[in-house]
């Protein structure tokens, strides 16, 4: 297969058992596996990268077999206003809306589909509130590959638009995010190569790109805190395995402490935390960014787990919060926020609120998606305030 020295294969998230890295899908047990690497395998890791396939040591193929655009290497902004308000030592935002589609999703995308490759598949499908869908439609053009993307009605056009001239078969489907995944498992009839969430064990390792490039950013220094917004768990549970493998290599001293933040209306994850149970899914998701409108999230549980095992916590923020505070760290740093991000830095100002970051803390903030995405969203929260 080709793949990198260090990848020894898949483990199953729910027993424990060893998949070869030609495996497919989920386990035997319809668990998520989660990629495994020899540390010991690996030298070093760049300090300064131009792309995200830089650390190709601790991804599954060398970069020369990547499908890849260019994605990650993308802006470490401080934003000391924020870090004011907070009443933290600094903030530094990611600014993810700089990679090739406009989102964090094109790290995993890549990786995903570069696996796809790997193991010869013709057709790629997914469902997906947005941004998975255009992130998809990219990469599968990029390797000649057919693409079904199943997107609910309510996606935002940017994602719609792009999915078509990405040159993919899009299936827009009425009502929400379940229904388009309904649609796709009920209606496709061939047989396709999933793109899903821990379906594909690899969307939420290359999401651990962006840990390496954070610490690397600090000459390897962790943040005290890393806050990011939450749909289907693999954002959070690629960046805590990142800065674990940090921490494993010796290159970073500790782990931040992790924090979840979801909207008001679909918080399964902060549920399940401040309940001390089981990710149950929410029987009536409602909130105005889609992209968290995940009523039962795949990485429910590895998220949860990322939450705790690094002392953090997990906090809902309303919808009215998270387009303010879009809205204003865009007008302060001069990036385009989207609500994804706008949902983080919400998080924030609610953590902070409940004291749970310190006057010493270094806070990370994910800018998961452009502005651009979400901006009819974001114009229409300004214009109900008269603006």
């Amino acid at each position: 297969m080709n793949i990198s020295d260090a990848f020894v294969g898949l483990d199953c998230t729910a027993t424990g058992e060893r998949y070869d890295p030609g495996h497919v899908g989920r386990s035997d047990a319809d668990a998520p596996l989660d990629p495994v690497y020899d540390l010991d395998a690996v030298d070093s890791l760049p300090t300064d990268p131009d792309s995200m396939w830089d650390y190709d040591a601790l991804l599954p193929v060398p970069a020369e077999r990547a499908v890849s655009a260019g994605e990650g290497a993308t802006p470490l902004l401080d934003a000391d206003e924020l870090a004011a308000d907070l009443g933290v030592e600094a903030v530094c935002l990611k600014d993810e809306g700089r990679n090739p589609t406009g989102s964090i999703l094109d790290r995993g995308l890549s990786v995903a589909a570069t696996m796809a490759q790997v193991h010869g598949a013709d057709l790629l499908a997914l469902a997906a509130p947005g941004d998975a869908g255009q992130s998809a439609a990219a990469y599968a053009g990029r390797m000649d590959a057919d693409c079904y993307a199943y997107l609910p009605s309510r996606a935002p056009f940017p994602n719609k638009a792009m999915v078509n001239v990405h040159g993919a078969d899009m299936r827009v489907i009425g009502g929400r995010y379940p229904d388009a995944l309904d649609a796709l498992e009920s209606d496709l009839q061939r047989e396709w190569y999933s793109l899903q969430a821990f379906t594909t064990p690899y969307r939420h390792d290359g999401a651990k790109t962006l840990a390496y490039e954070v610490a690397a950013a600090r000459d390897w220094t962790a943040p005290d805190a890393a806050v990011v917004a939450v749909g289907t768990g693999e954002t959070l549970v690629g960046v805590a395995r990142g800065f674990r493998d940090l921490v494993e290599l010796g290159l970073t001293e500790r782990m931040p402490r992790c924090y979840a933040v979801q909207p008001e209306g679909c918080a399964p994850v902060v549920d399940a935390h401040e309940e001390g149970t089981a990710v149950s899914a929410v029987e009536y998701p409602d909130t105005i960014c889609g992209e968290l409108e995940i009523p039962d999230p795949p990485g429910g549980e590895m998220a949860l787990d990322a939450i705790e095992s690094t002392g953090g916590d997990a906090v809902a923020v309303s919808d009215d919060d998270l387009l303010e505070s879009a809205v204003a760290l865009t007008q302060r740093l001069g990036t385009e926020v989207g609500a994804v991000g706008g949902a983080a830095a919400a998080g924030a100002w609610a953590l902070a609120e409940r004291d749970a970051l310190s006057d010493d803390d270094t806070v990370l903030l994910l800018n998961a998606d452009a502005g651009v995405k979400t901006a009819d969203v974001l114009r229409s929260h300004l214009m109900g305030q008269g603006v």
